[in-house]
């Protein structure tokens, strides 16, 4: 995608596009109400990939509607480009996919990119709006005759079409097969290379891992850590050790150190404190031991411990 926009000098902080500032959002009054998020602290620069995740009801949309003006804060604040998220010339400045479209389904795709492009006092080209959503060939398309990852398409270009300086996408790649998804994260390295704040909400762990400078992970409404991934992946201790062998899963899960075990065909995978003891055990067991590897744990894993270590806590 071209870049438009100015991309973030080297030595100068970046701006805060959005934030939220002690923010909580309770539904329902009494005996019934939900506290869906409590005291958040949030903020969303320029120049970088911000990665909102977190387990499902964990409170990511209702933080992320209150960042787009969706949803008023019961307390704290939310800011946008310094404004209530409501302004209409602070949402003018922003691009949001959600994942209900709300889109008509008999306009064609070409008819869609010009009627939102029209809501923009500058917006981008078409060309460069089809280009950057994967979206050559399917203009003359009506939306209901799309398949869902063409309509997920549909959506991001859609997003893109004022040339905004803040973007937000809520599982933007739901959908999309391998091709279309890699090219979505070119786009969204491209977006935030060229200045622009860029949240992502993903399921997809691998794909927060890939694409974040910076994650926040939420749980139960509040924020259990923040970091660049591989500071996210560090707050699980240990190492990742995998191999073709014939000892049993039963045997090597109750190795001590060992976190976590599996196995897929003739390859067993085990998530252990140290490496070296659980090498020694395999060599031990299984002479014939081959094709080893020694990783660092997973964004996957160094979520599902601190989601799991936030359920212990409770």
């Amino acid at each position: 995608m071209q870049q438009t926009r100015r991309p973030v000098s080297p030595g100068h902080e970046p701006a805060v596009l959005a934030e939220l500032l002690g923010a909580s959002k309770q539904f329902g009054h009494g005996l019934a109400a939900v506290q869906a998020v409590q005291g958040l602290d949030l903020e969303v620069r320029s120049g970088e990939l911000l990665a909102v995740l977190g387990p499902n009801g964990a409170g990511k949309s209702t933080a992320i509607g209150m960042l787009t003006g969706l949803a008023a804060p019961t307390s704290g604040r939310a800011r946008l480009f310094g404004c209530d998220p409501r302004d209409v010339r602070a949402r003018r400045r922003m691009g949001v996919m959600l994942q209900a479209s709300g889109v008509p389904e008999t306009l064609r795709v070409r008819e869609l990119l010009t009627e939102f492009r029209g809501y923009y006092p500058a917006p981008l080209p078409m060309a460069q709006v089809v280009r950057a959503a994967g979206l050559d060939g399917l203009e003359s398309r009506m939306f209901g005759e799309l398949s869902g990852g063409q309509q997920r398409r549909v959506l991001f270009g859609i997003a893109l079409a004022g040339d905004p300086e803040l973007l937000v996408f809520d599982e933007p790649t739901t959908g999309l097969d391998v091709e279309a998804r890699r090219g979505l994260w070119a786009t969204l390295r491209d977006l935030a290379r060229s200045g622009r704040g860029v949240v992502l909400t993903t399921h997809y762990l691998e794909e927060a891992d890939a694409l974040a400078d910076r994650i926040v992970v939420i749980d139960r409404g509040i924020v259990i850590a923040q970091g660049r991934p591989a500071e996210i992946k560090a707050r699980v201790p240990g190492r990742r050790v995998r191999a073709q062998t014939s000892v049993s899963l039963v045997v090597a899960s109750q190795w001590p150190g060992v976190v976590r075990a599996s196995r897929e065909g003739p390859w067993l995978e085990l998530l252990a404190g140290s490496a070296e003891p659980i090498l020694r055990a395999l060599l031990d067991l299984d002479p014939l031991v081959s094709e080893v590897t020694v990783t660092e744990p997973s964004l996957e894993e160094a979520f599902l411990a601190l989601t799991s270590d936030m359920e212990a806590a409770r």
